[in-house]
């Protein structure tokens, strides 16, 4: 279940309780769930009984308790709890979080993409989006501020990766025009820039901070995990390494429900009563919210958003892998846990090369 089916869901137990009269209010266009700020406290939360109390004139926590006897049961729905003065907490369940990981797989690389394609070339940009004026005071590359070229540089890169997000986000394709003044300023120094630190490189450093946030380059291109942009392309590899490695062992992949299964921990041991939640909650977490970064990204017009999903799907990944290996150890047999296990590492490729091809940067499949 996606954070956009349990809106939907949340936004049906509140019309049922308006049409027969448990709740006077009026029926929001949109509730909003997302990942609680604490671990421990399900998988998303959502505070609809705190917007709706004033309006019915009751405390949110009579309002909370409504909805949530409401959505007790509804598929997909492990548990609701009411938390705080009337946040609702919800737990999904295993069936929910194997069915995400089957949506990821089958829909691959449109996964996030509601839009369908429709992604520029690499020299076409959109006008109307390239940031105009001087750079902003606080851009600074190495202790000096950003100039005029590397200003130019940045929008170039920024306007070619709106020009992907933009129609994934199916928010239609951005008006395509020649720039040819636009493309001056940026376009020697974005090369050179290449020449120096490679694409990939240029463009993870351009992109990463937010609008007016400091510019920071590299003096070179540093392949190991302290870098970010490396770290979530080896991320990728390592998944696709997990998957040519399976075969070779003699099983595929299967989503299924992984706590329901006797966990392997990494000395070989099993025991599913151990089995850390907290590191698949948040992978999980990362990979159903990746659609709803997608279309943030496009409509704030900062694919920064992007690139710190992408970096936390990553660390969440290694996180997970080192306490629930998708391979079996030793001479063990593959079990249906690693079936599902490798399914989910999958998933995280499969959103880390639509995220990063988004970006325009590379996902190779060995590093």
């Amino acid at each position: 279940m996606t954070p956009a089916e349990l809106s939907r869901t949340v936004l049906r137990s509140v019309r049922g309780a308006v049409a027969e009269r448990e709740l006077s209010v009026s029926v929001p266009e949109r509730i909003v769930v997302q990942p609680p700020p604490r671990a421990g406290c399900g998988d998303y939360a959502s505070n609809v009984a705190l917007r709706l109390a004033k309006q019915a004139g009751r405390p949110a926590l009579e309002v909370a308790e409504i909805l949530r006897r409401r959505l007790a049961g509804s598929a997909g729905i492990a548990r609701v709890e009411i938390a705080g003065p009337g946040f609702l907490n919800f737990t999904l369940g295993d069936g929910a979080r194997a069915a995400l990981v089957r949506d990821v797989l089958a829909q691959g690389p449109a996964y996030g993409s509601g839009g369908g394609g429709g992604e520029l070339a690499a020299d076409e940009l959109v006008v109307g989006d390239l940031p105009a004026g001087e750079p902003p005071a606080g851009d600074l590359v190495n202790g000096d501020l950003l100039s005029p070229a590397l200003h130019g540089a940045r929008a170039l890169v920024v306007a070619n990766a709106l020009g992907r997000l933009l129609p994934a986000a199916g928010m239609g394709r951005p008006t395509r025009k020649g720039a040819a003044g636009a493309r001056s300023a940026g376009d020697g120094e974005l090369a050179g820039l290449v020449a120096r630190l490679g694409a990939d490189e240029a463009r993870w450093a351009l992109l990463r901070p937010a609008a007016h946030d400091p510019v920071r380059l590299p003096e070179r291109p540093v392949q190991r995990e302290s870098n970010p942009r490396f770290r979530v392309q080896y991320a990728y590899a390592r998944t696709r390494a997990l998957s040519r490695n399976a075969r070779e062992l003699g099983f595929e992949s299967e989503p299924g429900d992984v706590l329901e299964t006797a966990a392997e921990s990494a000395d070989g041991t099993t025991d599913s009563a151990h089995l850390p939640e907290a590191p698949q909650q948040s992978l999980h977490t990362l990979l159903a919210t990746y659609p709803r970064t997608v279309e943030a990204a496009a409509r704030y017009r900062a694919p920064d958003r992007m690139v710190r999903h992408l970096e936390a799907t990553a660390d969440a990944f290694f996180r997970w892998q080192d306490v629930c290996p998708p391979l079996p150890v030793g001479e063990r047999k593959p079990l249906a846990v690693h079936r599902a296990r490798l399914a989910l590492a999958e998933a995280t490729g499969t959103v880390l090369a639509n995220g990063l091809r988004l970006l325009g940067i590379s996902a190779p499949e060995h590093l």
